[in-house]
């Protein structure tokens, strides 16, 4: 992948393929929440992890590498394994580890906060506008998420050291959007995503392996298939896509399309994993798609 544009080289781009690439995005970051679900049945979830983002790191490198490409200023690679550690180790680490002891409705609800608390850090930060009608888009799209998660959450109590797990997870994949933003690393986001997916799989290894057993693995074909879609489709495709969404959206409307991913993998479980999908569900979704297009919506030009 070719080092990364300038913004009035993305333009084009922006008006041609951006619809495609968020529905792409959409799909397998939506889908990975079944796979992931169907690897931790036969895999502990942290060497789940930690060999995920090894394999997709090697193999997202080795392509700069038989090309003669692999080249990127220190500097640039240390932000994207910060970065790595933030969005990848740290978010989806401590979230699998909190949904052991927490509901999937309320660890869903949680972690669909992530648009609204990097909505305010952004505008603070970063400078990007917080208007009225963003603030009504991502209420409307916290309402949607809330209507479903709150019907699917199960009868048994959530325990708070999982609470506290799924709280850390979404500091984590706030701070690593933030950061991403912030920083701006330059260079090829392909290489970029490599050293993320390395960072992550090097500082999960040893927590991993002091804390689960590779007796625990159950080998089968629905791990070789789980494990192969969030290698390729989720550390590869949807992390290149994202960080590229982060760069032509803006932090807060790249983010907002995480409020879609509860609905989808909803719909996604009950295709795959048979669960059932009650009307009230489906009733979340109408305020989720407002709440969407009022955050991601760009403003009508002023005459004159």
């Amino acid at each position: 992948m070719s080092s990364v544009s300038s913004p009035a080289a993305v333009t084009p781009m922006k008006s041609t393929l951006l619809p495609l690439e968020i529905g792409l995005f959409c799909l397998l970051w939506s889908f990975a929440f079944v796979a992931g679900k169907i690897g931790v049945t036969y895999c502990p979830p942290l060497l789940l992890l930690a060999a995920r983002f090894s394999l997709a790191g090697v193999l997202i490198l080795l392509v700069p590498v038989i090309r003669g490409e692999l080249r990127m200023g220190f500097r640039d690679a240390a932000v994207f394994a910060i970065i790595g550690i933030a969005n990848n180790a740290l978010y989806l680490g401590l979230g699998y580890t909190g949904l052991q002891t927490v509901s999937a409705g309320l660890g869903g609800l949680i972690v669909s906060a992530n648009p609204v608390f990097t909505a305010v850090f952004a505008a603070l930060l970063l400078g990007e506008p917080l208007t009225l009608r963003k603030v009504a888009g991502l209420a409307l799209g916290t309402i949607g998420v809330a209507m479903i998660v709150w019907h699917r959450m199960s009868v048994g109590t959530d325990q708070l050291e999982g609470i506290l797990y799924t709280l850390a997870a979404l500091a984590s994949i706030v701070t690593g959007t933030i950061l991403f933003k912030q920083l701006a690393p330059k260079g090829s986001l392909w290489v970029g995503n490599g050293i993320q997916n390395l960072s992550a799989g090097l500082v999960l290894w040893p927590v991993a392996l002091s804390v689960s057993s590779v007796h625990d693995i159950v080998p089968n074909p629905q791990l070789l298939g789980a494990f192969a879609f969030l290698v390729l489709g989720g550390s590869i495709l949807a992390y290149v896509l994202w960080f590229h969404l982060l760069k032509v959206c803006g932090a807060t409307a790249a983010s907002a399309y995480h409020f879609v991913m509860p609905p989808l993998a909803m719909i996604f479980a009950f295709v795959v994993l048979g669960e059932h999908v009650a009307l009230q569900d489906l009733f979340g979704v109408v305020p989720v798609a407002i709440g969407i297009y009022l955050v991601t919506r760009t403003p009508a030009p002023k005459n004159g």
